[in-house]
């Protein structure tokens, strides 16, 4: 049997995700953004550097909690597909909602909010914990955290992609305090620390009845917003509302565009291939946890969304939507809602989802291979995917300058010297970018000169 762990185990290892699962179980503890904009438990010794059986078996990045294999099949166990990638699943597709402002209000097609609000709707849950904005982020301390809506107008204020850290303790000890049926929206890692969750708790068990699960490629850091401010010439302490992506139909989808709202009511804006930390593979602010994660679609939610980032349809500005239902009873929800022409959907196979999150499943595989091999010492993550370093030398070189990018810029960020950051930032990017694109003069001499070992 494996030896217990502790949280401060997990948050020195630099495994912690900050879901907040572990806080919510016990009275003492608390969650916290640290110096970098991420949130960790807290607490007296007794909990927080005390092994304890419990937390081994409910962190989600626990080297000895179920992993995502083992919860898909106890939730899913007649799935009609199976895929490495995808996991578990009744059907997938690729489209929008057609029905009312779903796809309007938000950053992709509409399917999550929609999706929400359906299941509000038919009286499947009596509640939906989602991220939205808070009041008065300058007072709170966060711009968004999660929170519980009971009908579609409360869920309309929290459409819309946050890439900004979350915790999920206060949600979870709202649904112990109040009986009924709740669904859960988050990102993979969230989703698997509710089901390690209801293994052992039965009120969970019992009331959280739904998980919707978004695609993701990391988590960022709240210090992403410092940024956006200091390159945009906002004060931080003015700063009200944060906009990750403005929509706009006549630009393509992937045109990301950051947009902050000051207390005088004035905005700034500008995109995000104009900022010097602007590229999202990049890693700028990642959470250090996500270089350990394998999983890109949510493998244990009922439903997941992602963007459809492939052509014609990652040009359309209005957005869209790629969807893998994995229980039947979604499954058959939208399939109807498809039928009746409430949902633009066209079902796809696997292969094209896949496709069209190809770049993470890249580093969330053949990179985290290789990510293992350099643990050295401390907690160990276990993962799917065996530790390997049979890669091209500039792929390695791309994943080790990801994982310096990540390093980098939550240090530089702490002199509070924006032109120093920037400067960094812009030099950074431009070596990534030499090295990552196929085409780039230096990742192609690379390649010339060392070619891949895996063709010999």
């Amino acid at each position: 049997m494996a030896e217990p762990i502790a949280p401060r185990d997990v948050v020195r290892s630099g495994l912690c995700i900050g879901c907040g699962g572990c806080a919510a179980d016990a009275p003492a503890a608390r969650m916290a953004m640290d110096r970098d904009g991420l949130w960790k438990p807290g607490g007296p010794d007794d909990w927080y550097a005390r092994p304890d059986p419990s937390f081994t078996a409910r962190c989600p990045f626990s080297p000895t909690a179920a992993n995502e294999d083992v919860i898909a099949r106890e939730r899913f166990p007649a799935s009609a597909h199976r895929t490495p990638l995808l996991g578990r699943f009744e059907s997938t597709w690729v489209g929008h909602v057609a029905d009312g402002d779903f796809r309007a209000n938000g950053s992709s097609g509409g399917m999550v909010s929609w999706v929400a609000a359906e299941l509000l709707r038919t009286g499947a849950v009596d509640a939906v914990a989602h991220v939205a904005p808070v009041a008065d982020p300058q007072a709170d301390g966060r711009f968004f955290a999660y929170r519980l809506s009971r009908n579609r107008a409360e869920l309309a204020g929290g459409a819309k992609s946050r890439y900004y850290p979350v915790e999920l303790s206060g949600v979870i000890a709202a649904i112990r305090a109040t009986p009924g049926r709740y669904a859960v929206v988050g990102v993979p890692c969230f989703v698997k620390a509710l089901h390690l969750l209801r293994r052992t708790d039965p009120v969970i068990a019992e009331r959280v009845t739904h998980l919707l699960g978004l695609f993701c490629g990391h988590q960022k850091s709240a210090r992403l917003v410092d940024s956006f401010a200091w390159q945009l010439g906002a004060p931080i302490a003015r700063v009200r509302a944060v906009d990750y992506r403005i929509k706009d139909a006549g630009r393509p989808a992937n045109w990301y565009r950051a947009h902050l709202t000051l207390d005088d009511g004035s905005t700034r804006a500008e995109d995000w291939w104009q900022l010097a930390d602007g590229d999202w593979g990049a890693g700028f602010f990642q959470n250090p946890a996500c270089d350990w994660c394998d999983d890109v679609v949510a493998e244990t939610a009922d439903v997941a969304f992602g963007d459809a980032w492939v052509e014609p349809y990652s040009s359309d500005g209005r957005g869209t939507n790629v969807v893998i239902a994995r229980d039947s009873a979604v499954h058959a929800l939208i399939a109807t809602a498809v039928a009746d022409g409430r949902l633009a959907l066209t079902e796809v196979d696997a292969a094209f989802v896949e496709q069209t999150q190809a770049a993470g499943f890249r580093h969330r595989r053949e990179g985290l291979a290789y990510r293992l091999t350099w643990r050295r010492g401390g907690m160990r993550p276990v993962k799917r995917v065996a530790p390997s370093a049979v890669l091209p030398l500039r792929r390695k070189l791309v994943y080790r300058m990801r994982h310096a990018i990540m390093r980098g810029s939550h240090r530089l960020v702490r002199w509070r010297w924006p032109a120093l950051y920037t400067s960094w930032a812009r030099a950074s990017l431009t070596l990534y970018r030499a090295l990552a694109w196929s085409h780039g003069r230096l990742g192609a001499w690379i390649d010339r000169v060392l070619p891949d070992p895996r063709a010999r």
